[in-house]
């Protein structure tokens, strides 16, 4: 694994030079972000060795390299999923991959059900722990030269990082919540019953994605901040069908908002 991680990076530093202060993983219906970036490069994930390409709508494939507010960045416009019949060492290439090339800090942001009856769709909320619902990325051989065996994850997600974010939204307006995040494998949108037990363990959204990614930033020391996009809802009475294009689109409505609270962010990473 580490040679292939190693064969992408040396593609990668033939075609750029500079180095990333922040990695930036953007979700479903939030690849317009990207527009926010001074950008200086584009590759696309075909381009690069050994790298997955997205096969999912809204997630546009693009390795793009830039400034934002001032602040060198790596950002993926779109990511890999383990449903796309990827393996867990595939989907987290990007981090270990941002890692080598020198970033920081990760930024993750995602769509998601909101199981939380207070939650609307359109809130944007600040993960505060997760709860892993799929295979663990680091089952296997360990990747001694990254990190330890056995990871500490009692904080997961950065608290600077949080704090930040969370006085970055009130200075602007931006009305956001706190939660916890249940990572399942997806395809499939969950059932009713799902929900229900979903937020019967302690989760306030669900999504397909974000926890993996987060796990091995942490096995390497990476802080990481990590948002979603409630982008539907699964609590009683509020379950409706939905589609992929919907949640897409709901996604796509609030990403000016956490576009500025990105955008800041960065400054303080």
């Amino acid at each position: 694994m580490l040679k292939t991680i190693e064969e992408s990076l040396s593609y990668i530093q033939s075609v750029y030079t500079k180095t990333p202060k922040v990695g930036i993983i953007l979700g479903s219906g939030l690849g317009l972000f990207a527009e926010e970036i001074d950008i200086s490069l584009k590759v696309p994930f075909e381009d690069i060795p050994n790298f997955p390409v997205s096969t999912v709508k809204g997630h546009h494939g693009m390795l793009i390299f830039g400034r934002l507010n001032g602040v060198e960045v790596v950002a993926m416009q779109g990511r890999f999923h383990y449903y796309e019949g990827y393996s867990m060492d595939m989907v987290t290439l990007p981090v270990r991959l941002m890692k080598l090339m020198g970033v920081s800090a990760l930024f993750v942001s995602n769509a998601s059900g909101g199981v939380n009856h207070e939650f609307e769709v359109g809130d944007i909320m600040f993960i505060t722990d997760h709860i892993n619902l799929m295979p663990n990325p680091l089952l296997g051989p360990n990747l001694d030269d990254f990190g330890p065996r056995f990871v500490d994850l009692s904080e997961a997600y950065d608290k600077r990082l949080l704090s930040k974010a969370k006085k970055i939204a009130r200075a602007h307006g931006i009305h956001y919540k706190t939660g916890v995040y249940a990572a399942v494998t997806g395809p499939t949108y969950e059932t009713p019953a799902e929900y229900k037990y979903i937020q019967s363990i302690g989760a306030d959204a669900v999504g397909m994605s974000t926890v993996p990614e987060v796990i091995v930033a942490r096995h390497m020391k990476l802080p990481v901040f990590a948002v979603s996009v409630i982008s539907d809802l699964g609590v009683e009475g509020k379950i409706v069908e939905i589609s992929h294009d919907e949640v897409v689109d709901a996604a796509a409505l609030v990403a000016p908002k956490l576009s500025q609270i990105i955008t800041d962010l960065v400054v303080e990473a």
